[in-house]
């Protein structure tokens, strides 16, 4: 009896922890919210933390190379509309305004981030625009480099 019990314990455990498994969509909001944050106030290694692990040390040299902390100021970001799909990733559309030293002209880009939900938490895998190139989408890989036409 005690062997069953335990087995049943087991077998319900870990069923809780399948099912915590699904996105929370809850918790995208403040994910992506803490990224803007950290970024907005220069704490690059802080957003770095929310960025999938296999690119948060090519976000943290690109900033050192950039001067980031001294030279780039985001200026707003305005969260506009974000979709999550069934595999566990959402698109996140935001607005951002930003400039970089020395020039003093702002940019405003319309940004779509891929978040990815792994290990019971939202991180940052890309970004197709905004001050962060390094965080650009991987080409897929059917898509060939677009070719130089020359002029």
């Amino acid at each position: 009896m005690t062997r069953r019990t335990t087995l049943l314990f087991l077998w319900l455990g870990l069923s809780c922890a399948g099912l915590r498994a699904k996105p929370d969509v809850d918790e995208l909001k403040p994910s992506i919210e803490a990224f803007h944050q950290r970024a907005r106030w220069k704490d690059f290694r802080g957003a770095a933390e929310l960025i999938v692990p296999e690119r948060r040390t090519s976000f943290i040299k690109a900033r050192t190379r950039a001067g980031d902390e001294k030279d780039l100021f985001v200026t707003n970001f305005d969260l506009e509309d974000a979709k999550i799909s069934s595999d566990g990733t959402a698109e996140v559309v935001s607005h951002i305004n930003w400039y970089r030293l020395p020039s003093n002209v702002e940019k405003t880009a319309t940004v779509t981030s891929v978040f990815v939900w792994r290990e019971g938490k939202w991180w940052l895998e890309s970004q197709d625009d905004g001050p962060f190139p390094e965080l650009a989408p991987a080409p897929k890989k059917d898509e060939a480099p677009a070719a130089d036409g020359g002029a």
